[in-house]
């Protein structure tokens, strides 16, 4: 990675997120598995800050299958409980306890819809949104957008999906692209929706 590129500069100096900023953030995702994992982690992150959760991403992946999705959805008693006893993830009850309850409401969801990913979308009509913020200051924590996604996954079940984490799970999965505009990923990311 070029050290001497611009960047959005929440990533700051730590390589990981360097690295999660630089090859990932904003970059449109239509695979259901990696739409539940951003879903679970983001959840996760609520109340603690995404370098927190990068650090524990590889680990979680472990302990929630690779977030195969009807697999998460089958955890148990049994299974939460192991969880809790995890050092390598957050041990919150309600996190956890979500995430299966949102696996669950994930294959409801692809039941109707066919897909996640097509309920997701549906919400951008099918398109990134292109956003022109110049600093970090100018982006939103919400919007009208992700206020309707989050009314929408709790109808359908699911938790720790409020306005504010659906806006960061959007600009995750590029749903929305909040690079800076004198970011080098902005024009990047952007040519990727065309």
């Amino acid at each position: 990675m070029n050290e001497e590129l611009t960047r959005c500069n929440w990533c700051g100096d730590d390589p990981l997120y360097r690295a999660y900023h630089d090859f990932e953030w904003g970059v449109p995702r239509h695979d259901d598995r990696i739409l539940f994992e951003m879903l679970v982690l983001e959840g996760a992150q609520a109340g603690l800050n995404w370098l927190t959760i990068l650090k524990k991403r590889d680990h979680y992946r472990r302990a929630f299958h690779g977030f195969a999705i009807e697999a998460v959805s089958r955890f148990g008693q049994v299974e939460i409980e192991a969880l809790l006893r995890d050092e390598g993830i957050v041990r919150n009850r309600r996190k956890i306890e979500s995430a299966v309850k949102n696996g669950r409401a994930v294959l409801a969801i692809q039941e109707e819809f066919g897909s996640l990913d097509s309920f997701l979308w549906q919400f951008v009509d099918y398109r990134p949104q292109q956003n022109r913020y110049h600093t970090i200051d100018e982006i939103p924590n919400q919007t009208e957008t992700s206020r309707k996604l989050s009314l929408a996954l709790q109808k359908r079940g699911c938790s720790f999906v409020g306005p504010t984490i659906c806006y960061a799970f959007m600009q995750a999965v590029g749903m929305v692209n909040d690079h800076t505009l004198n970011c080098f990923r902005y024009e990047q990311v952007r040519q990727l929706a065309d």
